[in-house]
Order: structure tokens, then sequence, then C-alpha cells
């Protein structure tokens, strides 16, 4: 049951037993309220000056959790500013487009910790989480995306513009076509 609620920090009532359960943002905005039940996946950090417990609703953003912490020099607290700011695809997309720029967006990442996440995920995300590789786009699409975002479009408009392309376009016609629908 949810006892309390402040973010990024849950205190859970396990059978009159309080938990403090950290949690990124995706997971917190769906949480039910305050009194009902929860089930939350538990990722446990034991430390010699603590014992920390992360929560998360999908098993696919604890498998994501636990490959990013995997990362040397990215902490538990990183990888929940990573979750907060990007879902599991979006994180999964970002780098199989090897897109650092996407990862920089996010609080305390910056060009080196985005160039390490890139390089240490690449292969890892997407092939082993359900339902991501689906969203990913091909070569020509995150090049079509790319030039539309340095043409001054935001992301949501040239994914928007992006679903109207047929599947096999190629990047020149795609931006054209892409420029077209948006304009």
């Amino acid at each position: 049951m949810i006892a309390e609620k402040s973010p990024p920090l849950v205190l859970i009532d396990v059978q009159g037993v309080g938990y403090e359960v950290d949690v990124p943002m995706s997971t917190f905005y769906n949480l039910p309220g305050l009194g009902e039940k929860v089930t939350l996946l538990v990722h446990q950090v034991v430390r010699e000056d603590a014992n920390l417990l992360y929560g998360f609703l999908t098993a696919e953003e604890r498998a994501t959790f636990r490959e990013v912490v995997k990362i040397s020099g990215i902490g538990p607290r990183t990888a929940l500013s990573i979750l907060s700011g990007l879902s599991v695809s979006d994180l999964a997309g970002a780098v199989t487009r090897q897109e650092g720029a996407r990862l920089q967006k996010v609080p305390g990442i910056g060009k080196k910790t985005a160039e390490r996440l890139l390089l240490e995920l690449k292969g890892k995300l997407g092939a082993e989480l359900p339902g991501v590789g689906a969203s990913v786009a091909t070569d020509a699409q995150a090049d079509i995306v790319q030039a539309l975002m340095a043409l001054g479009y935001n992301e949501k408009d040239a994914a928007a513009a992006l679903k109207k392309l047929p599947p096999d376009v190629g990047v020149s016609e795609g931006i054209k076509l892409a420029l077209k629908s948006l304009g």
C-alpha cells in the first residue's frame, strides 16, 4: 500500500513495515493514489552505510536500470535520472541511432557520459527488452528525423511526419515528403 509519495521517493507499507523506495518519474506518475495497493519490481543495492531500494512498475524499466548501472561511473541515481528523462523505448532508440545529444538533455548527463552510455549499451538495449525493437527506426528514418530537427522542427513533429512516410523511402525523398506534410 502506498503510504506517502514525495518524488522520487515512495513510502510503501508492507503489512505494517514501511519501505522507502526510489522510483523514476515514469513510474511515479503512473502510481495509484495514497492508501491504494501497488506492486513494484524492486532492485536492491546494499552498501556499507545503506540498504537502498529502487522500484519500477515494468520489467522493462527494471532491466534497463540494471543494464545502465553496470556501466562504470553510472550509479543508481544517474540511472533513475535517465529513466525519468527518457522512456525505455526512447533510450533504446537513442542508443541504436547513437544520438548522444538526446542523452545529454537528461540532467546530469554530459557529453562524455552520453558517449560512454552509447558505447556500453550498444547491442544491449532493444534486443533483450520486449516491445522495444519495434520502435527503433531504420537508419534512413533516423536521418530524416535528424534533418527535420536541424531545420528547427521539434522531435514530436518530426516523428509525426515520419509516420506518414512510406517505410522504404530514401533520405532525400523522405525529407521532401516530410517537409510537405509539415508545411
